[in-house]
């Protein structure tokens, strides 16, 4: 049977004058990495929101159910809507909306509303659209103010959307 045996080789290397030093170099140095990197993501969206995030026009599509009055089954939501915000809490649009499978009715259907922004890019809205209830939103804006998911907030309504801007030619 052969015997082995560890040997460990030293090599004449001159002592550390400043042992530690190099290890708290590299922890200042990371310390100093992670603020800059915390520090820029905060300074990317360090703007608040308000009305002026959403202004231009969106395109949103929108799906869902409604739930009638008493009991009766629910029906099935989809559409599409083109939106234009003013940056300052009003806006316009059109809609083509199909209900349970019966097709969209040709045209488009206009409506207004107005809508509110709060610095944490959260917000609502309310449509008005002639001869219906008024429809009652809550909404999550993109800091950049391109993109948009909306909830219904009616009761009856489990219905919910997404916006994207298509166009800025509204904005200053």
């Amino acid at each position: 049977m052969e015997k082995k045996v560890l040997t460990t080789l030293r090599f004449n290397t001159p002592p550390l004058e400043n042992p530690g030093g190099t290890m708290k170099f590299r922890i200042s140095l990371f310390l100093l990495t992670l603020g800059l990197a915390a520090l820029s993501t905060s300074t990317a969206y360090a703007r608040p929101c308000s009305n002026q995030t959403l202004k231009g026009t969106y395109a949103n599509s929108l799906h869902g159910l409604i739930y009638p009055p008493g009991g009766s089954a629910p029906l099935v939501l989809a559409g599409v809507v083109k939106t234009t915000y003013d940056g300052n809490g009003t806006f316009t649009q059109v809609d083509a909306v199909g209900v349970n499978g019966s097709g969209v009715t040709p045209g488009w259907r206009p409506g207004s509303g107005t809508y509110s922004v709060n610095p944490d890019c959260t917000g609502t809205s309310t449509i008005v659209i002639p001869g219906m209830p008024d429809l009652h939103l809550q909404f999550v804006v993109s800091p950049s103010g391109n993109t948009v998911h909306f909830v219904v907030i009616d009761p009856g309504f489990a219905t919910a959307g997404d916006s994207e801007r298509i166009d800025k030619s509204d904005q200053d």
